[in-house]
């Protein structure tokens, strides 16, 4: 029987009210589309099990997702789900379109500069704001390199490879 990979989407970090509403400190890269009024989701349980949760309202409070699941309409119903991960399955993956990469596409590749220098990895991904900003580990010590994810600087993505070219503007490191 093939194993179903599961992306994390985010952790229930507490209950928010009595009404059954859970605080999720989000880690997917669609918020949006994951927290859609009747997507089902899954709390992992500390024995590997899976429960399934069917999004029935979703809101943003201060840095948190609010969610409330179906069939769970008080804070009882959801108490048990305080610290467990929430998670979809790989399966139902988010259309992307030309240009747009998942954040674990994106992650680990190798950053070369256009002129063929091999600058580091990709360690993580910020989004301060307007776009996104690379945080690159650099292959020669040093601190990290903050590249903005925009057209002028970021040339060419190859996810299959794990190889993004960029170009060093003026000024950018």
């Amino acid at each position: 029987m093939e194993m179903t990979k599961w992306l994390n989407v985010g952790k229930i970090v507490n209950t928010h009210g009595i009404r059954g509403e859970v605080r999720v400190i989000s880690r997917t890269d669609f918020p949006e589309e994951r927290y859609k009024l009747g997507n089902t989701l899954y709390v992992e349980q500390g024995d590997g099990d899976m429960v399934p949760v069917t999004i029935a309202a979703h809101r943003v409070h201060k840095q948190f997702d609010l969610l409330q699941f179906e069939g769970h309409s008080n804070i009882n119903d959801v108490e048990k789900y305080k610290g467990h991960l929430l998670k979809a399955s790989a399966d139902d993956s988010v259309e992307m379109e030309e240009g747009e990469f998942f954040y674990r596409d994106i992650i680990g590749c190798t950053v070369i500069t256009d002129d063929g220098k091999e600058l580091g990895k990709v360690k993580e991904i910020l989004s301060p704001g307007a776009n996104d900003v690379w945080v690159i580990k650099q292959k020669d010590f040093g601190p990290d390199l903050l590249i903005p994810y925009i057209p002028p600087v970021v040339k060419s993505v190859d996810v299959e490879n794990k190889q993004v070219i960029i170009h060093l503007m003026e000024g950018l490191i």
